[in-house]
């Protein structure tokens, strides 16, 4: 257990959790005075004693999940799998209590069985785990780096396993059965059988690869499933995607607001000036004993946010809104209004609460708009232009979040060709590929005349480039 023990202090470190040996020493310590049957106390004990900042739990209990427990079950679940594929009405236990007795009568033909097939057949799944183990450690599998090494090390692992010399050696098997007697029915079972347990030992074997990959190189992998998600389009996140996105939001809005810290030092400071130096200087015959810097205040812009809500388009006005919110303060004000057909102001929800929560109840049209209606973006926009108007001025910058797709309505262009008069940047951000714009009930085309800047915007490396150019430009 203790050797267990050290090797996961070893994955907690590589993953970024400092742990210190006197906090190895704590884990034993406890762990004397502990049981280790009740999995809860065992985790809680380990966590206590090795994790010493709040954030690094979530690393913690992934890891432990992966290290302590899983592959066992993965396993269990392959060969359950693979008993499940017999005919109906056919007994597993009973099949393989008749293949005993009738090796028995074999002239001892099941000692030329090697361990592996005989804990494939017999379902000795804590001796094939221990194989498989055994294997991945002969074949360097904790050398795993990245995924694309996944199916390199599976390959070997199932090499050093034997894996295909087993599989041989059960279809003799069932040649030398069928020679002693067993009907053809048994003997389709069992072909059936086999297979499904060497196409489990196959998942099995590259499902431990993947964990060890995930346990190693944990940092990578997180790094990765990041990447895939900032590439991956709007329309096609799952639920469970859209809470992983939000956090991958706080970091990149975190690494904006870090830019923008050290750019607003820099501008306190100023810029040299290098021609008022060189004049200043001419005394000490131009040599710069007295820098001039200049200095350039750079106005915060204002901020005017028109969201689509509809269905198609919901996760591009959720993550900008969040980025916008996370970033208030590169903004003198914002201002935030949601629209299908109807169009109501939503500022009032994010002055107080969580910023999740107030884009969900934005999203929903809390009390303000009916989002359960079709697309009038000309309808919307007469509507902001016959209310709030007023809001814009040289220093408003407006972002529109939609797919201009106007369900043949009267697209109102020239209101937003008003809107555009008014305000220093007018830029549309589209979830639809520009090849899509003008086509069908789009209205794209009649609008992008009135915008600054009109892009396709469908994933959040996009939506993010965005961003960058609004406030740090």
């Amino acid at each position: 257990m203790q050797k267990r023990i050290l090797e996961f202090t070893n994955i907690l470190r590589k993953s970024g959790i400092r742990v210190s040996t006197a906090e190895a020493i704590d884990a034993f310590n406890a762990l004397d005075l502990l049981s280790l049957d009740d999995r809860e106390i065992f985790r809680d004990a380990l966590c206590a004693t090795m994790v010493k900042r709040g954030e690094e739990v979530p690393t913690f209990n992934e890891l432990f999940e992966l290290f302590w427990s899983g592959f066992y079950d993965n396993l269990k679940d392959q060969f359950a799998e693979a008993a499940g594929g017999l005919p109906e009405g056919m007994d597993l236990e009973a099949l393989l209590k008749q293949i005993a007795e009738m090796l028995k009568d074999m002239d001892g033909e099941a000692g030329d069985l090697s361990e592996l097939a005989r804990a494939m057949l017999t379902g000795d799944l804590s001796a094939l785990e221990q194989m498989i183990r055994d294997a991945a450690e002969e074949a360097g599998v904790g050398r795993i780096e990245n995924f694309l090494q996944v199916g390199f090390f599976s390959r070997r692992t199932l090499e050093g396993l034997g894996a295909e010399g087993a599989g041989e050696e059960l279809r003799d098997l069932m040649k030398q059965l069928e020679e002693a007697g067993m009907s053809q029915q048994q003997l389709d079972a069992l072909r059936g059988l086999i297979d499904g347990l060497m196409e489990a030992v196959r998942k099995s074997v590259r499902n431990f690869t993947e964990r060890e990959l995930q346990q190693q190189n944990h940092d990578y992998m997180e790094k990765f499933r990041r990447e895939t998600l900032l590439e991956k389009s709007f329309y096609h996140l799952t639920e469970d995607e859209v809470k992983k996105m939000r956090e991958v939001v706080e970091r990149l809005a975190q690494k904006i607001k870090n830019i923008l810290t050290i750019r607003r030092k820099r501008m306190k400071r100023g810029k040299l000036d290098l021609h008022q130096t060189l004049r200043r200087n001419m005394s000490h015959g131009g040599i710069p004993f007295e820098l001039i810097w200049k200095h350039r205040k750079k106005d915060r812009p204002k901020l005017v946010i028109m969201c689509d809500v509809s269905s198609s388009v919901a996760n591009v006005s959720r993550f900008m809104l969040q980025f916008c919110y996370t970033l208030q303060e590169a903004f003198t004000k914002i201002r935030a209004f949601i629209f299908v057909a109807e169009l109501g102001e939503v500022t009032h929800l994010f002055q107080d609460g969580d910023i999740s929560e107030s884009i969900e109840e934005a999203l929903e049209g809390g009390d303000v708009i009916n989002v359960y209606t079709r697309s009038n973006f000309g309808y919307a926009f007469n509507h902001f232009y016959q209310n709030f108007l007023s809001a814009i001025d040289n220093k408003t910058t407006v972002i529109i979040l939609g797919d201009a797709r106007n369900n043949y309505n009267d697209d109102k262009a020239w209101c937003l060709r008003e809107i555009h008069q008014k305000a220093k940047n007018v830029v549309w951000l589209n979830p639809e590929s520009p090849s899509a714009w003008g086509f069908g009930d789009s209205v794209m085309d009649r609008y992008a005349p009135y915008t600054d800047v009109a892009e396709e915007c469908r994933n959040l490396r996009q939506l993010s480039a965005m961003i960058d150019r609004l406030v740090l430009l």
